[in-house]
């Protein structure tokens, strides 16, 4: 019973929310309704045989507060509501996730207007990472709360977005699995831009199994999880080449987690897969370009001035200080970077070609505690740096990833491993 399932995810919450602090916005109440209504489809399936009901029906979900969700506030992490036209209508990915029958459970927090990789976000809450309750470390960001509502119990999917790593840094700092769709594959209307250039819309899982159910289930060119499923039961890691790229963000993870994502290659390889050494020069150029370039800094600029001009003096200074200074999108500076940009992107088949996959870390050192980096804009700029320098190559080369999880750092902490594609 769908009721049943949702009233335990209700209660997770209630049972965890003081300390992990996942949401932004709960809604049991229209979550209780929502499972109503999904076992009213489930028993006419039940009667019918030629009723079949979405596959997600009565799925607890949780939504970034970035996205727009029918009867829900979107804050965006800023420190007061947007207007409600049009962010208090379901984002296209909520809808796809309404029509396969998902229960919409609240808005998970995400960093303010989604600018950073750390998951701070001083004016509304920061989650807590749940594997160190103790010592207060950071979930990652910017779907700060997406891992985190996992983990509480109260979400089976968490949807998430992903500029230069939003979805994949919580996933590997938390533990879980975390998808990075290709740039255009599904819109990312109905969600608070932050750069048109390299936003994407996807979601978490605690499962692989997980996130290919719900990428089948929501997807318009599947439709259907099941096929997609039996596709990849099918498919073996024998053949499959698995390319290591000697890079600097290889150089640059911290030994011990190097040391568990080496042993996970080194089984990949047992299970059939050819794992190899391969070029990665051009990860590092693209790196390196996402983070000096300025296009993100500017899309998002323009977008506040735009349409929530109000709300640029309210931002806090470890968003507002990295926002000084933007180039004009009709300004040669950003012309520019978009040429630059577009310029590496399509040098990036040769990445693959001797290589299916590439393999990159999913974060680089063990997440800080929060209160080493919430009150020293130096060192959090230091942490938010190392945080994309892992996932922002595969955004800026408009590639796809998944980031799931292989083992546990030397503080017990998770490690993930990204898999890249074209």
């Amino acid at each position: 019973m769908a009721i049943d399932l949702i009233r335990a995810a209700v209660a997770q919450h209630d049972k965890l929310d003081a300390q992990l602090t996942a949401y932004r916005t709960f809604d049991a109440t229209s979550a209780i309704e929502q499972a109503k209504a999904a076992d009213g489809v489930l028993d006419r399936a039940a009667r019918d045989r030629n009723f079949i009901p979405g596959p997600l029906c009565g799925i607890p979900i949780s939504v970034k507060d970035i996205y727009g969700a029918n009867g829900l506030p979107t804050f965006a992490g800023s420190i007061r509501q947007l207007p409600t036209e049009p962010w208090s209508f379901d984002a296209w990915l909520v809808a796809r996730a309404r029509k396969a029958g998902a229960v919409v459970m609240g808005k998970t927090h995400t960093v303010e207007f989604a600018y950073g990789g750390v998951g701070l976000n001083p004016i509304s809450g920061t989650p807590r990472n749940p594997w160190d309750l103790g010592s207060e470390r950071i979930p990652g960001g910017s779907s700060c709360g997406a891992g985190v509502s996992l983990w509480e119990g109260s979400a089976s999917v968490a949807l998430g977005s992903d500029t230069g790593g939003s979805i994949r840094i919580p996933a590997s700092m938390t533990g879980v699995v975390g998808h990075k769709t290709t740039k255009g594959r599904w819109p990312t209307q109905g969600v608070v831009q932050l750069s048109n250039t390299f936003d994407t819309v996807g979601a978490l899982t605690r499962t692989v199994e997980d996130s290919a159910w719900f990428f089948g289930s929501v997807d318009p060119f599947w439709g259907d999880p099941s096929s997609l499923l039996e596709k990849l039961t099918k498919t073996s890691l024998d053949g499959i080449r698995i390319g290591i790229p000697e890079c600097s963000i290889w150089e640059a993870c911290q030994n011990d987690l190097r040391n568990v994502l080496e042993t996970s290659l080194t089984e990949l390889k047992a299970a059939g897969a050819q794992v190899r050494r391969d070029r990665g020069a051009l990860l590092d150029k693209a790196v390196d370009l996402y983070l000096t370039c300025g296009i993100g800094k500017a899309e998002l600029s323009a977008f506040l001035n735009t349409h929530l001009p109000a709300w640029i003096e309210e931002l806090h200074p470890i968003v507002g200080t990295r926002l000084e200074g933007p180039h004009p999108l009709d300004g040669p500076e950003h012309q520019e970077a978009l040429l630059r940009q577009r310029s590496i992107s399509a040098k990036a088949s040769e990445l693959f070609t001797d290589t299916d996959v590439l393999v990159l870390p999913g974060h680089l050192v063990t997440p800080p505690p929060i209160k080493e980096v919430s009150s020293d804009l130096e060192a959090y700029s230091h942490i938010n740096y190392t945080t994309l320098r892992a996932t922002c190559a595969v955004n800026f080369l408009d590639l796809c990833a998944i980031c799931v999880p292989v083992g546990l750092d030397s503080k017990g902490m998770p490690v993930g491993l990204q898999l890249i594609a074209r």
